[in-house]
């Protein structure tokens, strides 16, 4: 008999622009859930049972290691070109491929085919609101890592090879993701264990795209950290244990213990 461990989503309320705050892929990949223009519209079918699927094949560990010594540029300098992903070694630096690819109304700087100077987010994902970006404000709409890197880092980055690394903090299919700044911000380098998006119809979508790339990756999940007091703890899980959408097709619970 096998006891599968758990990791539950926490029901919280609660980093990277072209400027950086400061703050082994399986043979088999199923297909990614890939960011497209206007992301927050898109919910697609059978999200719990997604969400279920990816679970299966992530490895879950009892807590986040402390791995010192991460530094940003220890995934190479910052939205650089030189990687092997979609994008990379096209002449354009990786924050710009990911406003060009994910802003509407995109504006360029006169005679450059790369560098973004306006553009907006009709329904930005974190937060569901619209969003003008204009480079002159650029810190309004940031570059977010999914699967943070630092959490990475922690989760078994610090063992990679450095252009692996790079790659993944470059992914722009699976890990980059155009969002509001103050809500990036307040992500920070939390999971989904203590973070969700306030854009209630974006959270299923946010949740299986970070299991994706922790797939990817082969990065482990960690159990749920203790609750801090007076935080809302909501198990979204039927009388029978699997997960379910909450609210509508919204799935919060990601695993828990269960003696198959």
């Amino acid at each position: 008999m096998r006891i599968l461990l758990a990791a539950t989503i926490v029901l919280g309320f609660a980093a990277a622009g072209c400027a950086y705050p400061v703050a082994g892929a399986g043979p088999n990949p199923s297909p990614l859930t890939t960011a497209t223009r206007s992301p927050a519209a898109v919910q697609p079918a059978g999200t719990a049972k997604l969400i279920s699927a990816e679970l299966r094949q992530i490895r879950v560990i009892a807590a986040r290691p402390d791995v010192p010594g991460y530094k940003r540029d220890l995934f190479g300098q910052t939205w650089t070109d030189d990687h092997t992903g979609r994008g990379g070694h096209n002449g354009c630096d990786t924050c710009n491929d990911v406003l060009a690819a994910q802003l509407t109304a995109v504006q360029y700087r006169s005679r450059s085919r790369c560098v973004v100077i306006a553009g907006a987010l009709p329904a930005e994902p974190y937060t569901g609101r619209r969003i003008e970006f204009r480079k002159a404000a650029a810190a309004k709409v940031q570059i977010d890592h999914l699967y943070p890197l630092a959490r990475a880092w922690d989760m078994g980055a610090a063992r990679w090879p450095l252009q692996r690394r790079v790659d993944f903090a470059n992914d722009q299919t699976a890990n980059l993701l155009a969002v509001d700044g103050p809500a990036n911000a307040s992500k920070n380098d939390d999971g989904p264990g203590e973070w969700l998006p306030i854009n209630r119809s974006y959270r299923c979508i946010y949740v299986l795209r970070y299991l994706q790339v922790a797939r990817k990756y082969a990065l482990p999940m960690h159990l749920r950290p203790p609750i801090p007091p007076g935080r809302p703890q909501v198990r979204a899980a039927d009388h029978r244990g699997r997960p379910r959408c909450c609210p509508g097709d919204h799935p919060i619970l990601l695993l828990e213990p269960t003696r198959p």
